[in-house]
């Protein structure tokens, strides 16, 4: 584990934030920003900030060789490549390929629990985007190693984004800006984003785990809710997070690029997947889906390279059946878009929307799902297959005491808050203080009150 929210807001980002302001020039910050994130890590991976440390060696040698050896500048890519793609294999995908293989050969091997080094997903891609980048010649080399430690380091999006591409904070990590405006701003952020997880996410995880939704068959009533609550809870956990991030990454002088834009307000799943988790997108468009072929080739091939990149998509959130599942839902609900519903013109807005919700709400539920078995009890239970009830008691009560909460999941995933935000960072500077002190001290009650404070992103 991480520092626990209560110590991250009441003493390490304070101690943190002060030096950071105190201290001049950019390299005393820079500095002071590497050595915190460094302590981040460190303090829930005390191990496993070795593995970090190496794979900041690496890739920083990789840029090195990569620019000094021209004529090797191919094969020390594809050398960083494997390397980097290896090591996030081995610590995410070694139990998943021994379990494959004892199926498939009838071996009795056995899988030694290795647990997951947090953010080595987050960590990884971004040095894969450096030395794809650098090959490409898309910028210059970073000669300075603590330059590129900060780079993959940097603790506000270390464990679960965005995905900072290196060109994208290139200039600022050289030279940037603190200013009294921009550290406001970035508090105001921070304090929505730790407003979402605290007093909604929280809240709605603890409803989707009363629901019981993935523990044998309940009413189609207590299976929607639980599904309904689970959908809520992961929109404002992952995004309450990357608003946090993005947020502290303005205190410090950072712009981070956005990672959410209201997806429940999408109309198509294509839409929706372009403002769900933005940077993952953007990665796999940018270094698999556009280098495979992208869609500038025959239909048959476009549809394979949709499939690789969902199905990819899919297996970078886990080593599970389900998750590849998942992501090849989206490939072929992506392609039936483009190839049979998008030549079918003039479809109400309000439809679209609700079955984009549909798919979008049931893709939870296979995402939940950890074997075919659940899939088979999860969408019985949803559509009153497996034998239950439409509703019972159990539902209705928690109808009663998760009704309310549920309708302000769906009213603030929706862009209402985002533009009251915006309006008041705009508009209405002094009121956006009032809230966000408002805020602060209600998430800080919860935080010291409730022990159920996970963040599900933590674990890809």
């Amino acid at each position: 584990m991480v520092f626990s929210s209560t110590t991250f807001v009441f003493f390490f980002l304070p101690a943190c934030l002060i030096l950071y302001l105190l201290l001049p020039g950019n390299k005393a910050k820079n500095i002071v920003l590497l050595l915190f994130s460094l302590v981040f890590y460190a303090w829930g991976e005390p191990v496993y900030v070795i593995l970090m440390v190496l794979s900041i060696l690496m890739n920083y040698f990789v840029g090195i060789f990569m620019e000094r050896i021209p004529e090797w500048r191919k094969f020390i890519l594809i050398t960083g490549i494997v390397l980097n793609l290896a090591v996030l294999g081995f610590f995410k995908y070694y139990g998943m390929v021994i379990d494959l293989l004892n199926g498939i050969t009838g071996l009795q091997l056995k899988a030694h629990g290795l647990p997951l080094p947090i953010g080595i997903s987050f960590y990884t891609f971004q040095a894969l985007s450096y030395v794809i980048d650098l090959y490409r010649k898309k910028f210059n080399v970073q000669n300075n190693l603590f330059r590129f430690a900060l780079y993959i380091t940097m603790f506000p999006q270390l464990i679960a984004g965005p995905i900072v591409r290196y060109e994208e904070v290139e200039k600022q990590l050289e030279q940037r800006t603190v200013s009294f405006e921009n550290l406001g701003k970035g508090m105001g952020r921070f304090i929505f984003g730790l407003a979402k997880k605290v007093l909604l996410a929280n809240l709605l995880g603890a409803l989707f785990e009363r629901s019981g939704f993935q523990l044998g068959t309940t009413s189609v009533l207590t299976a929607w809710i639980g599904l309904l609550g689970f959908g809520f809870q992961i929109f404002f956990d992952f995004s309450g997070y990357s608003d946090m991030a993005i947020g502290l990454g303005k205190m410090f002088g950072f712009d981070f690029p956005e990672n959410f834009n209201v997806p429940y307000a999408s109309g198509s799943v294509t839409e929706f997947w372009r403002r769900w988790h933005m940077t993952l997108g953007t990665w796999f468009r940018e270094y698999v889906y556009i280098p495979l072929g992208g869609n500038r080739v025959k239909a048959w091939r476009h549809a394979l390279n949709i499939l690789i990149v969902w199905g990819l998509t899919g297996l970078w959130h886990g080593a599970a059946v389900n998750f590849l599942l998942w992501g090849l839902y989206y490939g072929l609900l992506l392609l039936f878009e483009k190839y049979v519903i998008f030549r079918l013109k003039h479809w109400p807005k309000v439809l679209g929307h609700f079955l984009t919700l549909l798919a979008v709400f049931l893709g939870w539920g296979l995402f939940l799902s950890n074997s075919f078995g659940e899939v088979a009890s999860v969408f019985g239970n949803l559509f009153g297959l497996s034998g239950g009830a439409l509703y019972d008691r159990e539902g209705l009560n928690l109808l009663l005491s998760g009704g309310i909460l549920l309708l302000f999941g769906a009213a603030f995933s929706l862009p209402v808050m985002k533009k009251a935000r915006i309006w008041m960072e705009e508009k209405e500077l002094l009121l956006l203080v009032f809230v966000s002190i408002a805020l602060l001290f209600l998430s800080i009650a919860f935080l010291v009150t409730e022990n159920y404070n996970p963040f599900l992103y933590f674990r890809f």
